[in-house]
């Protein structure tokens, strides 16, 4: 069974608990891992980039000269996509390239992520974040105090809190998430994933519903 070490409000390791083996011990599915990862970069592309063809490309309505008795080349546009300033061939459009995936695959793939990251040790629980206002010292000193102050670190939280969220977003390579909002592609490019022990419970509930 995977354990998880359980850290303190301030940062202090105080002991282990074991994890739930069915959400953090099964065996990684490797094709749902690719699946998910796969379509969580797409969705990130803006997929606004844009050429004109040569029906859009302005001018060209005349034939730049005559057919015959030139010497050169036919030619019966300059939009023609041959021309410098023409038209694009197979240029690209604005399009999406958002993927849908079923909603199994989508747990099962978070499910694999958890379970490789926990296999690995990479997964820890913090008791309690109480940050009472806005202040990146004290969350940066919090995770100083576990080792974490270096690295990629995903923080998982129970609900939002502005507190939290405004103190962290100065912390280089620290993301901060609810429990119903991470996912496969984020856990896996985390050194380290924190739970607090709230967010645990509430992501027990979320993939239990």
């Amino acid at each position: 069974m995977a354990k998880a070490r359980i850290f303190s409000s301030e940062g202090q390791q105080k002991s282990e608990m074991d994890l739930p083996a069915d959400l953090f011990g099964i065996k990684p599915h490797r094709a749902a891992l690719y699946d998910a990862v796969r379509a969580h970069l797409a969705s990130r592309r803006s997929g606004t980039a844009s050429a004109k063809g040569r029906s859009e490309v302005r001018g060209g309505g005349a034939k730049p000269w005559r057919q015959k008795g030139t010497g050169r080349a036919r030619a019966g546009t300059n939009r023609s996509p041959l021309w410098p300033g023409g038209g694009v061939i197979f240029g690209p459009k604005p399009r999406k390239y958002r993927l849908k995936l079923p909603h199994k695959v989508v747990r099962l793939a978070l499910k694999s992520a958890l379970s490789s990251c926990a296999q690995d040790g990479r997964v820890v629980v913090i008791e309690s974040l109480n940050i009472k206002k806005p202040k990146t010292k004290d969350l940066f000193g919090i995770l100083g105090n576990m080792g974490f102050s270096k690295g990629k670190k995903l923080l998982i939280l129970d609900k939002y809190d502005e507190n939290i969220f405004k103190s962290g977003r100065n912390i280089p390579g620290l993301v901060l998430r609810t429990a119903n909002a991470i996912n496969a592609y984020e856990v896996l490019n985390s050194d380290h994933v924190i739970f607090t022990k709230g967010a645990l419970q509430k992501f027990e509930e979320v993939l239990s519903a």
